[in-house]
């Protein structure tokens, strides 16, 4: 996310610092982002910010993110989820750049904050919520759209007549009894405790993990959006017991990042909606925002 303001009036101020976030700034930055997006309070930033610390960031990179200091008092921040993940036989890290904002008086030093975050090398860089007009803004700093659109799944209504027979759906908390990746594993556990419901579906072969996170469709309707699963088309294979289960917690509508129409699901299709950018050397897959500000923020 990232909040915006009519065109700051510059003073000229000395003492800027940029660095990166300490525990006992929470607070203070927790209270900025209020500031800055007023639609959420400064427990919801706080509880987010500290949900962020509880991450295991690869080492050698920022907790939390940086902030812009003047004086002693935090004027501007920028929060970073960095996260490894696994794409074919190697590790990537991946950095979520995600909730910014900088008082108006000091957004000309705003650029300090992208300077360093940019600053990794080897990172894949995802922003998943950018507000329309920065959309320029992250084309000219190299980054590409990934995902333009959005759909809108009932996923109880797929197979409605057969299908999927034998297949469990049961808490992540529980050990399979099938085959399963204990790296995925980990991002289940991981994102139970950041407030998703974690579930794996279970084949007599193998058990298939998947995260979503609950959220209010169009501020009203329950729903969930997907945030981790091994390949879309696994969403749409299980999706009748996956539905059932999403169905008996109060969820009937799972939102999916895509492209095009699903093949195979009943639901709608947005385009151009809610798109998201990367820029680095792996391009993000569809069906994977595990460690986003979508998962750790609930935004």
């Amino acid at each position: 996310m990232t909040a915006l303001s009519a065109k700051p009036s510059i003073s000229p101020t000395f003492g800027i610092c940029c660095r990166q976030i300490v525990d006992a700034d929470v607070p203070a930055v927790a209270a900025l982002l209020a500031r800055g997006f007023p639609s959420y309070s400064v427990q919801f930033w706080e509880q987010g910010v500290q949900q962020l610390g509880r991450l295991q960031s690869p080492p050698g990179l920022p907790k939390y993110g940086y902030l812009l200091e003047s004086e002693g008092r935090v004027v501007g921040t920028l929060l970073l989820i960095f996260s490894q993940m696994r794409a074919g036989d190697e590790f990537v890290t991946r950095c979520n750049v995600s909730s910014w904002y900088v008082e108006p008086a000091f957004r000309v030093y705003a650029p300090l904050l992208t300077l360093r975050a940019h600053a990794a090398k080897n990172v894949t860089y995802l922003n998943v919520s950018p507000h329309p007009d920065t959309h320029p803004i992250l084309k000219a700093q190299g980054f590409s759209c990934y995902c333009d659109g959005k759909f809108v799944a009932v996923p109880i209504l797929h197979g409605l007549f057969g299908g999927s027979n034998g297949v469990q759906v049961f808490d992540a908390r529980v050990l399979p009894t099938v085959g399963f990746d204990p790296f995925e594993q980990e991002i289940l556990l991981q994102h139970a405790k950041l407030g998703c419901i974690s579930l794996w579906c279970a084949t007599s072969e193998r058990a298939y993990p998947f995260v979503f996170r609950p959220r209010r469709i169009k501020k009203v309707i329950p729903g969930a959006q997907l945030i981790y699963c091994r390949d879309t088309g696994d969403f749409v294979r299980f999706a009748r017991p996956l539905g059932r289960a999403l169905a008996r917690l109060g969820t009937a509508l799972v939102v999916i990042d895509a492209n095009s129409p699903i093949p195979g699901l009943y639901g709608v299709f947005r385009p151009g909606n809610d798109p998201k950018y990367y820029r680095g050397p792996q391009r993000p897959r569809l069906g994977d925002l595990a460690y986003t500000e979508c998962a750790v923020l609930g935004v």
